[in-house]
């Protein structure tokens, strides 16, 4: 069982060690040109030469990774997965400042990019289920946004019982593959448009979808296998195996992290977020360990930067 106490954690060299296992269990890979034959190690402890001719670049475990360039020690950054990845509801910025003996603003440093390391994306994405398969789709509201807009009423409502719906509030839509994986997408209006492109270019054709009466899932419905409701409204939670509890259990998790864990979220970081929740859903059948892993193999072929160097 991993403890924080453990010397991965509190040893830089122990830290690289596990890291390097990680991302090269094969050996060193050039984090330049993908060399993964020709290279060397240099008399500093965890750099290595790229041998290629065209290359001859140094480069080290982090090179290539949302933790390059950084000067956070890799045990601290390692702990940071680890917490992260094993807080059920997240892990808030204050708390990795207080654990891992860096200022707050380290920490929100450290924070973002973890998430861009969970965050699970590109076109190589397989779609949800399959034939035999279900896939509950649904839409939640958090937080308001941060410029509101007047309500137009000569729009038509596409929301259960066919009302507006919530008022300048943020949206989500969630696709969750029963006893599978979680898609999902922060978006700036929850209307037909938006909600049909999401599960039509995510949902698999031979899938059964399942949501709840909302109007929005009428037209992408007749795309799928079948499209069964529950209807909410009538207090109708469950019929057979048709029922909503999985993505609405999402929600549940997600909404008691952001408010009784992060509390507050600009609306532009709202995605990264959601990254985190579904990463952590996504991998959920897996020890912590196991779990601080994916996160880290994960962070390689990503940057985030906020300030641009001159």
């Amino acid at each position: 069982m991993t403890k924080i106490t453990d010397p991965m954690f509190t040893d830089e060299t122990a830290a690289r060690a596990v890291v390097e296992g990680i991302r090269w269990p094969n050996g060193p890979v050039c984090g330049h040109c993908g060399e993964t034959e020709r290279r060397y190690a240099t008399k500093r402890e965890g750099r290595y030469r790229c041998g290629n001719p065209a290359c001859r670049k140094d480069f080290t475990v982090t090179t290539g990774t949302v933790m390059e360039s950084s000067h956070i020690k890799l045990n601290k950054w390692l702990l940071g997965f680890y917490l992260v990845s094993s807080s059920k509801k997240g892990m808030s910025a204050h708390q990795l400042h207080r654990m891992l003996g860096v200022t707050y603003k380290t920490a929100w440093f450290m924070h973002h990019r973890i998430r861009e390391a969970m965050r699970a994306g590109g076109l190589d994405l397989p779609p949800l289920g399959g034939n035999g398969k279900i896939v509950e789709a649904d839409e939640t509201y958090f937080g308001e946004v941060e410029n509101p807009k007047p309500r137009d009423p000569r729009k038509g409502p596409y929301t259960k019982g066919g009302k507006s719906g919530p008022s300048n509030k943020r949206a989500i839509i969630s696709l969750v593959e029963r006893g599978g994986s979680v898609r999902s997408f922060h978006v700036p209006r929850a209307d037909l448009h938006t909600v049909t492109k999401i599960v039509n270019e995510n949902i698999d054709r031979e899938t059964r979808l399942m949501t709840d009466e909302s109007r929005l899932y009428i037209t992408p419905g007749k795309s799928f296998a079948s499209h069964e409701t529950v209807i909410h409204s009538a207090k109708e939670y469950a019929r057979g195996d048709v029922h909503t509890n999985s993505v609405e259990g999402y929600f549940s998790i997600f909404k008691r992290g952001m408010r009784g864990v992060y509390q507050h979220c600009s609306e532009k970081h709202l995605h990264r977020y959601l990254a985190e929740f579904d990463f952590r859903y996504n991998a959920r059948f897996v020890t912590d360990g196991e779990r601080a892993a994916l996160a880290v193999k994960g962070a390689e072929g990503k940057r985030l930067t906020y300030r641009q160097p001159n």
